[in-house]
């Protein structure tokens, strides 16, 4: 094996992908108390502020750079989608359920599995279509039983069009995270994302910003740091696996959510429910067979 490469094992990036999704989910929760607290603006601005201050130190001790032009524009492009998705479902999540909300998020998996095979290239198989599939037919089980029992309010459905909007923009956003995990390190991708999301969200800072108490200050730095280990997880994961294989464990999220809702929020776990994370897991067993064979990388780490 030449010098400074390393040889990864197939399951290795699903098993991490899954663990930044449910970081990513625990991150979902704290961060929905803060937004009910000083709204989904301020929670982002300020998440994004402490993200920063996070993943500076770190990305310096390990040797960072400030990165090309190429790679610059495309932290700078993410950043800007990362802004709006955030926002938009943390606006979303304050007037839904945790697990509602993170069920109508499940459209942007299936929308990015295409989207890789036009803008990545990627060769769609017939393994991560049916497990794509699979996963989101149970999140209709799980939606379907959740709204055919509750009335939707006009603030809910102003909740489930926000949800969707980001939905939307998480689907390239996947995309453009597989592009920017082969042109960056982890640590960089989690800083300038951050960075560059918090320098969107300050432009309208003068009219909208409200320094939120320190409670919420707290909540608000321990979703930056959830966060923070979440994308550095995800990017080391999509660095080394095709979108296709990990796009289903997306679908692991509302296995979380439901635990979370019924913990933190007091959302029963219903008969639908358990349905669809039957839907779901299998789906994402189906994605981890059907991984590329063990290759060679560039350790970047």
């Amino acid at each position: 094996m030449p010098p400074g490469q390393q040889r990864h094992h197939p399951v290795l990036p699903f098993l991490l992908a899954a663990s930044g999704i449910a970081l990513f989910s625990v991150m979902d929760a704290v961060m929905k108390s803060a937004s009910l607290q000083v709204g989904a603006y301020n929670a982002m601005l300020f998440r994004s502020g402490f993200g920063v201050l996070l993943m500076l130190p770190l990305w310096r001790a390990t040797g960072g750079r400030w990165p090309e032009g190429p790679a610059l524009r495309l932290h700078a492009l993410r950043g800007a989608i990362s802004a709006g998705l955030a926002t938009s479902f943390f606006w979303g999540l304050i007037r839904l359920p945790l697990a509602e909300a993170i069920a109508l998020s499940f459209i942007a998996p299936l929308i990015a599995l295409y989207l890789a095979a036009v803008m990545l290239g990627e060769k769609i198989g017939r393994g991560a279509v049916i497990a794509s599939l699979l996963g989101f037919a149970g999140v209709l089980v799980i939606g379907a039983g959740r709204l055919g029992r509750e009335a939707l309010s006009e603030d809910a459905l102003w909740g489930i069009a926000s949800v969707l909007l980001s939905a939307v923009l998480y689907a390239f956003n996947l995309i453009f995270q597989r592009k920017q995990a082969q042109l960056a390190s982890p640590q960089e991708v989690a800083l300038f994302q951050m960075g560059f999301a918090g320098l969107f969200l300050a432009l309208a800072a003068p009219w909208l910003a409200v320094t939120p108490s320190l409670p919420v200050l707290g909540e608000i730095a321990t979703g930056a740091v959830l966060a923070a280990i979440s994308l550095m997880l995800l990017s080391w994961a999509y660095a080394r696996a095709e979108a296709q294989v990990l796009l289903p464990i997306e679908y692991t999220a509302f296995i979380w959510a439901a635990l979370l809702g019924w913990l933190v929020f007091a959302e029963p776990v219903t008969v639908e429910t358990l349905a669809g994370v039957a839907l779901i897991v299998i789906g994402c067993w189906i994605a981890a067979r059907k991984a590329v064979p063990a290759h060679t990388e560039q350790t970047t780490l």
